[in-house]
């Protein structure tokens, strides 16, 4: 078998009739893959912004960033090994803190305090008064050693630093740091209740 001597050319590919400084184009078709690829980012670009901008079903930028910040925050607040008031407030602004502490709270304390820090058989943690200090850190070590002589569990063993840590920093959440600590004495069982303290 010998070759053709004269084979027939492969057909010349077309161009395109403009010419832009001496280049011309071919008129070829894009290939299949190239193609599918831009016809899935224009599908994505809508859904994109159906989900995201039309129905605000997904959150919005401003929202992201916040929460992801407060994420960071969190991460860093809870590496520190140094727990004094500054951090503890730090914590009590921070919604990763206070919403774990509201739920410890919710579960162990809230039988005693309510579930709205109102009080019961425990004081009332929304004023100002407090009977074993008001400033985080007497709060915090209120918390872990706890007050037998009163009822008041030693909640250090059995909740753990994290765990008392958050539940402080939901309980600081309802305060302002620098407002007055108006220090009251520990009720008696059976006593009248202490007229409220007035700040001056």
């Amino acid at each position: 078998m010998s070759d053709d001597p004269h084979p027939v050319p492969p057909p010349e590919d077309a161009f395109r009739p403009h010419t832009y400084d001496g280049i011309r184009e071919y008129d070829k078709r894009l290939p299949n893959w190239w193609l599918w690829t831009f016809y899935l980012t224009i599908i994505f670009s809508v859904a994109y912004w159906f989900y995201y901008f039309t129905t605000r079903v997904g959150p919005e930028d401003r929202v992201a960033i916040a929460r992801e910040l407060s994420r960071i925050e969190a991460a860093k607040l809870a590496a520190t090994s140094t727990l004094n008031d500054d951090t503890l407030w730090q914590m009590s602004r921070n919604p990763k803190f206070v919403d774990s502490g509201q739920a410890t709270f919710a579960t162990n304390c809230a039988v005693c305090h309510n579930v709205k820090l109102t009080g019961g058989i425990g004081p009332n943690l929304l004023d100002q008064q407090w009977i074993h200090g008001g400033r985080p850190t007497e709060i915090y070590q209120t918390v872990t050693g706890g007050v037998p002589a009163k009822g008041m569990p030693t909640w250090g063993p059995v909740l753990g630093v994290t765990k008392i840590t958050e539940v402080v920093a939901f309980v600081l959440s309802h305060h302002t740091p620098g407002e007055p600590v108006i220090p009251v004495p520990s009720p008696t069982p059976g006593a009248a209740p202490a007229p409220p303290a007035v700040a001056p």
